[in-house]
């Protein structure tokens, strides 16, 4: 049995627009519901949810069943966490608050068995369907996707150099933390915080490293897009669920006499 190809791994490298969506519900059966949606990724997130390694595990597996690629943000720059998570099968990691080169090649290098990185060898995992696909280790780094997330002023200062660093698949730009550290906490899409990112990533993209983000604002969404930014996320299933219900309660009450 030979290693899947990662489909948003080489789509990013191809400069092809990849639409996403933002999963903090941290269950199985409500990714179950966005998996057949359609979209190109979805970020399963494990920073800023309740989410652990089974929770995952069902989530993996639901999206699994799609040709949505399931990337995966852990809590943190650990190499023990990056293990596991690879280990379960996920496809992509995303990186959070990712500060300077030495962090970036460390991300890099628990994603990588030795000599190339740290990344600690079990033959019998959910990724290498335990032990029947031959070629995992030969052709695994090739296809799992490694984002880093920049999400400072500072982080952003250093962006082309984070972005050169060997093995980085793709820059990601933190409106909601970059918003905070300039001092506008809660205002991801103030101008002054797309001032800051836009130019940075146009630098990104001239030496050829994909950039994505997450923004509450489809049109915002389709507006990056078409401005080079490779991967973007539109929502999230937590946001887009509270505000249908939120829609839904509002309608009934305006028609209620």
């Amino acid at each position: 049995m030979k290693l899947a190809p990662n489909p948003f791994t080489h789509a990013i490298a191809a400069g092809e627009k990849q639409i996403g969506i933002w999963s903090s519900l941290a269950n199985g059966f409500a990714a179950e519901v966005i998996a057949s949606a359609g979209f190109d990724w979805a970020l399963l997130d494990m920073e800023h949810t309740p989410s652990d390694y089974f929770a995952l595990l069902g989530q993996l597996q639901a999206f699994a069943a799609s040709n949505t690629t399931a990337i995966v943000r852990p809590e943190w720059n650990d190499p023990v966490v990056v293990k596991r998570l690879l280990d379960l099968g996920a496809q992509g990691l995303l990186f959070p608050m990712i500060q300077s080169v030495e962090e970036a090649e460390k991300a890099v290098a628990a994603t990588r068995y030795p000599p190339h990185g740290m990344r600690g060898v079990s033959g019998a995992t959910r990724a290498t369907k335990f032990g029947r696909i031959t070629d995992y280790n030969a052709r695994v780094e090739e296809e799992t996707t490694v984002i880093l997330q920049l999400e400072t002023g500072l982080a952003i200062s250093r962006a082309e150099e984070i972005a050169a660093v060997d093995g980085v698949s793709g820059i990601f730009f933190g409106p909601a933390d970059i918003a905070a550290d300039m001092g506008l906490l809660g205002q991801p899409l103030h101008e002054d915080v797309w001032a800051l990112i836009r130019p940075a990533a146009q630098k990104i993209i001239k030496i050829g490293k994909p950039v994505g983000t997450l923004v509450f604002d489809p049109v915002f969404a389709a507006q990056l897009l078409n401005e080079g930014f490779t991967f973007v996320a539109g929502g999230a299933d937590t946001s887009l669920l509270a505000r249908a219900s939120d829609a839904l309660l509002a309608n009934i009450k305006s028609n209620l006499k």
